[in-house]
């Protein structure tokens, strides 16, 4: 029998006119778009559909704007066919749609959540002033010493392990152009400043993490049906308290997606179907273990095709 995980990726992955064909074609999909709609307070299936693209970037809106392609994916896929799910886990904001996945939230409460997280990051961003850059061809042994050694007085850290040899950085601006400086010392292939509003996934978010840890106590958290390979630590959570704890502590931790998907490998998965707009996640669990097939669900073909493929391994 194969062993099953669903993920959902983060921010990067939206384009205009996400969601469009699963919205057209599933009853279920139509109910996520307008329950988001109803929460938000604005017209986000608008936005996913048509854009404009300056306001699909607008960390406000991409936030909620994917989250809610990924639930109304997961929606639709369960309307097709039943899966015994194993595991989920979500890149960065994609977590709120595995905590979902798992029964830890309800819809609204998703929405909710989404809504406070980016509106905080949002707000976080524009007082901090901070960036993100990629860094490839250098593994976490060989990034971390020169991040430690660094002598600089600003901030910079890990956002994010996204495979063994891609990791983000993050920080303050001159910080991290310091850090990028030093790691193509120390034998970067790459290093890529990103197009984002602010430095995600570092102590400069801290503010808005408190603030967030106070309006998730707000909210109905259950414990999980199955566990969420969390992004703080990569490890099972099914409690709802964890979740409480984790879900701000994210705002400002490193995302370890490659300890995710090794933790899931570890523990028998060796299916994992990506469900959301684009193909990143599945790129990164090539380079991480080659072994995983890897489906993606982000429209009504790749759906369809994801359920056959599914059913043929079956036989």
């Amino acid at each position: 029998m194969k062993k099953l995980a669903v993920i959902f990726p983060g921010q990067g992955a939206q384009a205009i006119g996400m969601g469009l064909d699963i919205f057209n074609n599933s009853p279920a999909a139509k109910n996520v778009f307008k329950t988001a709609n109803k929460v938000l307070g604005r017209n986000i299936s608008d936005i996913c559909f048509e854009g404009p693209e300056d306001a699909l970037k607008q960390t406000f809106n991409t936030q909620p704007a994917i989250l809610a392609v990924e639930i109304a994916a997961l929606e639709a896929l369960k309307e097709k066919t039943s899966l015994n799910i194993e595991y989920t886990a979500g890149h960065s904001l994609g977590e709120y749609a595995a905590i979902y996945a798992s029964g830890s939230i309800d819809l609204e409460n998703a929405f909710k959540l989404i809504q406070k997280r980016a509106e905080l990051m949002d707000k976080a961003a524009t007082s901090t002033k901070g960036t993100m850059t990629a860094v490839l061809g250098l593994n976490k042994e060989k990034v971390e010493p020169v991040l430690n050694e660094l002598n600089t007085s600003g901030v910079v850290s890990v956002a994010n392990f996204n495979s063994p040899e891609q990791i983000v950085i993050t920080g303050e601006i001159d910080a991290v152009n310091e850090a990028s400086t030093a790691l193509k010392e120390a034998g970067a292939r790459r290093v890529i400043p990103l197009a984002v509003s602010g430095a995600f996934h570092s102590p400069l978010m801290k503010d808005a993490a408190m603030e967030f840890a106070t309006f998730v106590k707000s909210c109905e958290i259950n414990n999980s049906n199955f566990p969420v390979l969390t992004n703080v630590d990569a490890k099972e959570t099914t409690n709802k308290n964890d979740f409480l704890e984790k879900m701000p502590k994210q705002i400002y931790s490193s995302v370890y997606w490659t300890q995710t998907i090794q933790e899931m490998v570890k523990n028998g998965v060796d299916t994992i179907i990506e469900v959301g707009p684009g193909k990143v996640l599945a790129g990164l669990n090539k380079k991480i273990d080659s072994s995983i097939t890897t489906y993606n669900i982000y429209d009504m073909p790749s759906l369809e095709a994801t359920i056959e493929a599914l059913n043929m391994a079956a036989v």
